[in-house]
């Protein structure tokens, strides 16, 4: 039998030499002096015996045997060669015996390179074992630049933790991204229950993504594996049997296409004009939700009520709007106090089996239970409010608030006597980069001497300090007060004693954005954007010419800055007057876009740098409330959580 073995794997070989040369590529093993001559090396470290899958050896150490075996370790020569006799040898006692003795191989960049034993290897392919046991030299490159090099000293940095080397990703982020979706500490070593818990998921998840045909996709099982448990859950996916998991898998099959494309978000910059259309002509409208037909039930989530919280009551008020456009036709309830991984889920599942099938989850810490709520029932529409959520579950809705604070920074840059204004902000999320270069350009554009001096009120250790400088006297603060609170500092205050004079607020108007979204949901649109969007994210990112936000101007403002700020409005709503265009420098002086130039929306919504008359910084992580942390994590900018974008 070993003879037809042999036959059987030069077959293999010599097709897979002949493919590669079709190709024009190299047909033999790839052999680690060669690459190494073209590297330049840190060290090198002993790592012992450890045991490695047989898909992670692709080459020898030295040229010597490399002709011997095409790419793919099948052997070249013929069955009357003194090497055929002892692969033939090998086979049988491995068959018989098992592996007796470990091989000995070079590690570089997580790939393996055969010094001793590359005929095991060829028959343990042939075999198809999955893993040998081997005695392993680590090459470590000196760090550089390139994305390879970053992914690679990222994993040195998990396997220095975990002792793990069968799972791999393609983006930067992804191994610190597994331990946070696993709620591993990034420092804590793994114990041997933790690896074999690990393992025996792993290789049930990889058996299954390759049976439904995951192999096929440029991408790894871990990254794959990494999209799955962000939605499920690691203690709970690696509970799920084979069966349960390839069900999983067909539900959350498009959250492994969108790591295949270039642009994994497709943004919404304006409402379909159909469903305008639509929603103007009330007996159309009535054609398509005739008043025997069922009622759209929608309902928003709230981390807390409406009467503690300004953002859940601007949310409330757009539930509000929405019972008023739609009397009769949509049943909307509020559910408050929720908590996120505590009763998020228990509650959005309770609201659909009450038949609510229309769901807006206000708040990014509630994106994990969105996800598994979106996975689980996809006849549920739900959305987050969120930026820059690249998941093809879940629609996402946000507005772009940078319109309007560009417009009160043009208010506090032309009233100013002092040319410091402050800006107070709050979590350093997707997005509030854009607000506050906006409102410092807004400022620089009517006043060049004008500086934003920025500070943040969800900062732990210390309260807000640019109130104490007597030379800032226009501060841009929160969008609204408390519910109830007789407090004046929100919007565009000028500082006053006490009391401040409020001079403009930007508002969200999300009764108009809820409206427009239930218009999509009503005329069909919504399976429109399914289609359009293909396998990627889609993102509602609507701004003023929308209606979704405006910045409201006090009487007490002069009649010459009301003519100016009206100006603009109009021309930002009729695209004429773009923000972010021109020459624009950071903090440092580095020109982050030129002069003929508009910055592209991704960008704006992902910017985590502040121009060049901001002073002041984007804290860290780990300077927030345990309340904005949280927030943070979910959506926070790159700098701030060291993660980067997932």
């Amino acid at each position: 039998m070993s003879y037809d073995d042999y036959s059987s794997a030069l077959k293999s070989g010599q097709r897979e030499y002949r493919a590669r040369l079709q190709k024009g590529n190299y047909p033999y093993l790839p052999a680690l002096d060669e690459i190494l001559s073209f590297v330049d090396v840190e060290y090198e470290v002993s790592l012992g015996l450890c045991e490695i899958p047989l898909d992670l050896i692709v080459g020898t150490r030295t040229k010597g045997r490399t002709n011997s075996f095409a790419a793919n370790f099948m052997p070249l020569l013929n069955t009357h060669t003194e090497f055929a006799g002892k692969w033939i040898k090998l086979c049988t006692s491995l068959q018989e015996e098992g592996l007796r003795d470990p091989v000995k191989v070079y590690e570089f960049m997580n790939r393996f390179y055969v010094l001793e034993g590359n005929k095991r290897v060829s028959v343990l392919k042939y075999l198809d074992a999955y893993s040998l046991p081997c005695n392993v030299i680590r090459v470590v490159p000196k760090r550089s630049e390139s994305k390879e090099n970053q992914i690679y000293y990222e994993f040195l940095d998990f396997y220095s933790v975990a002792r793990i080397n069968y799972i791999y990703f393609s983006e930067k982020g992804r191994f610190a991204q597994l331990l946070k979706q696993m709620g591993c500490p990034p420092e804590k070593e793994w114990t041997s229950d933790d690896r074999r818990d690990f393992h025996d998921f792993y290789t049930r998840f990889r058996k299954a993504f390759e049976s439904k045909g995951g192999g096929k996709l440029p991408i790894t099982v871990g990254d794959a594996l990494l999209a799955f448990i962000t939605v499920f859950g690691y203690q709970e996916a690696k509970e799920k049997d084979s069966e349960e998991m390839k069900d999983d898998l067909a539900k959350v099959w498009d959250e492994f296409l969108v790591l295949t494309e270039e642009k994994s978000i497709q943004l919404s910059m304006e409402p379909p004009k159909k469903s305008d259309t639509i929603v103007r002509h009330k007996n159309l409208l009535n054609l398509i939700l005739p008043d025997n037909a069922a009622k759209v039930k929608i309902a928003l989530f709230y981390e807390k009520t409406h009467r503690t919280s300004s953002w859940a009551y601007a949310h409330e008020l757009g539930r509000l709007y929405l019972e008023n456009v739609f009397p009769g036709q949509v049943e909307t309830e509020p559910f408050e106090k929720i908590v996120a991984g505590k009763n998020d889920l228990e509650t959005m599942e309770q609201a659909i089996k009450d038949g609510y099938n229309l769901l807006f989850t206000t708040s990014p810490v509630m994106i994990p239970a969105s996800l598994k709520i979106a996975a689980n029932h996809p006849d549920v529409k739900i959305l987050n409010c969120s930026l820059n959520t690249s998941h093809p579950t879940l629609r996402t809705y946000y507005a772009r608030m940078y319109e309007a604070k560009f417009l009160a920074g043009a208010i506090a840059g032309s009233m100013t006597t002092t040319n410091k204004i402050g800006y107070i902000a709050n979590y350093p999320i997707f997005g509030m980069a854009a607000s506050i270069n906006a409102f410092a350009l807004g400022a620089k554009m009517v006043n060049p001497h004008a500086r934003v001096y920025l500070d943040w009120s969800t900062l732990k250790d210390r309260g807000v300090e640019i109130v104490r400088d007597p030379e800032i006297n226009y501060i841009m603060d929160q969008d609204m007060a408390l519910p109830g609170s007789a407090s004046r500092h929100f919007g565009l205050y000028r500082v006053n004693g006490e009391t401040p004079d409020n001079l403009a607020m930007t508002t969200w108007h999300w009764g108009k954005l809820y409206e427009k979204i239930v218009r999509i949901v009503l005329n069909g649109t919504w399976k429109e954007d399914d289609t359009e969007a293909g396998s990627r994210a889609i993102n509602y990112w609507w701004g003023m010419s929308a209606g979704v936000i405006d910045l409201i101007c006090s009487q007490n403002l002069p009649q010459a800055t009301r003519r100016l700020v009206d100006l603009l409005r109009n021309d930002i709503c009729a695209d004429v007057l773009v923000p972010f265009s021109g020459e624009l420098y950071s903090q440092d002086g580095t020109l982050m876009n030129s002069a003929d130039q508009s910055v592209q929306p991704q960008d704006i919504i992902t910017m985590d740098w502040l121009l060049d008359n901001v002073e002041g910084c984007i804290p860290a992580i780990t300077d927030l409330t345990e309340e904005a942390q949280a927030v943070a994590k979910m959506q926070g900018l790159g700098k701030t959580t060291g993660e980067g974008n997932a």
